[in-house]
C-alpha cells in the first residue's frame, strides 16, 4: 500500500480495489486455493519491539520507514510458483502497486 498513490486514486476505483477483494476470495476459495487472509493495521498503530541488554524496548513505529507497508496478505496452497504468480496479478491492488510473491519456508 502507498497512501500518496491510493489518494490519486477515484472513489470508483478504491471501490474498485474493495470489490475486487471480495471476488477474488470467492475465486480461491471455490477453487480450494485459499488458506487465510489478514488486513494488517497502518503503521502508525505498528509497534516495533527489541529487546536490548535484557530490557524489552518498545518504539511506536514501523522498523523500516517507507511510504509504502504491508497492509495484508493471503496464503494460498497452490501446485507451482506460475500459479501463485497469477493469482497475485489477479489482485485488485497489483494495478496500481506491487504484490509480493513469497514462498512458505516454515509452519509452526
Amino acid at each position: 500500500m502507498n497512501p500518496t498513490l491510493w489518494a490519486t486514486l477515484t472513489d470508483d476505483q478504491k471501490n474498485g480495489v474493495y470489490e475486487g477483494h471480495g471476488t477474488f476470495i470467492e475465486l480461491i476459495t471455490g477453487t480450494g486455493e485459499m488458506v487465510e487472509t489478514k488486513a494488517l493495521a497502518e503503521p502508525s498503530e505498528t509497534k516495533t519491539v527489541r529487546v536490548e541488554g535484557g530490557e524489552t524496548q518498545v518504539q511506536k513505529s514501523a522498523f523500516v520507514e517507507s511510504e509504502a507497508f504491508l497492509c495484508g496478505y493471503y496464503v494460498v496452497d497452490v501446485e507451482t510458483e506460475e500459479r501463485a504468480v497469477e493469482l497475485a496479478a489477479m489482485i485488485p491492488d497489483a494495478r496500481y502497486t506491487a504484490v509480493e510473491v513469497r514462498k512458505i519456508v516454515h509452519e509452526g
